[in-house]
């Protein structure tokens, strides 16, 4: 799957996009930009950029995800809430959107949509009056287990070639970068 296809998937849809003058040029030259080969193209100056290199990880690693968890319906933002309510039990909406840094409006249609398809339920805080905490469901648990296998097998498919070694010094380099 095109790098450009991934980055898309993970957009909201929108219009139908208008004719840029790349566009226009393209349609007039025959449909060619110049550079034949992606190779022919200089991206050394980006590669040396820590959030090119993020960037385009992220794009692989998230292309073998989404087509391995579409048996679950689970998108990579539905998957982590799963497992935090997983490893959680009777966590608040508040918690999950501070542990993963989601808005609180984007987690509300996230958490009535897993509620609707069965996977996560709500009960009371059992401290907190106004909060409600968030359990995964029998079929959410199920669903869970089978969606964790998957994940921790398409993981060691797209870090295949770095050793366990370089592996757990990659996720503790990037946890540096992202932690404050």
């Amino acid at each position: 799957m095109p790098e450009t296809s991934i980055a898309n998937a993970l957009r909201r849809p929108r219009g139908p996009r208008r004719k840029s003058a790349v566009d226009t040029h393209l349609a007039l030259t025959g449909g060619t930009s110049g550079a034949s080969e992606p190779s022919d193209v200089d991206t050394s100056y980006l590669e040396s950029l820590l959030g090119y290199n993020a960037r385009r990880t992220a794009l692989a690693v998230i292309a073998v995800f989404l087509r391995r968890m579409e048996t679950y319906g689970l998108r990579p933002v539905d998957f982590s809430v799963v497992s935090v309510v997983a490893h959680n039990p009777g966590v608040t909406s508040r918690q999950i959107c501070a542990a993963l840094d989601i808005l609180p409006p984007n987690l509300v249609g996230m958490v009535k949509s897993l509620q609707k398809r069965g996977l996560i339920v709500r009960k009371p805080h059992p401290t907190d009056r106004r909060a409600q905490g968030l359990h995964l469901s029998t079929a959410g648990q199920r669903t869970y287990r089978e969606a964790q296998a998957t994940a921790t097998e398409l993981e060691q498919e797209v870090a295949g070639r770095l050793s366990s070694e370089e592996l757990q010094t990659l996720i503790t380099l990037l946890r540096k970068v992202y932690r404050r």
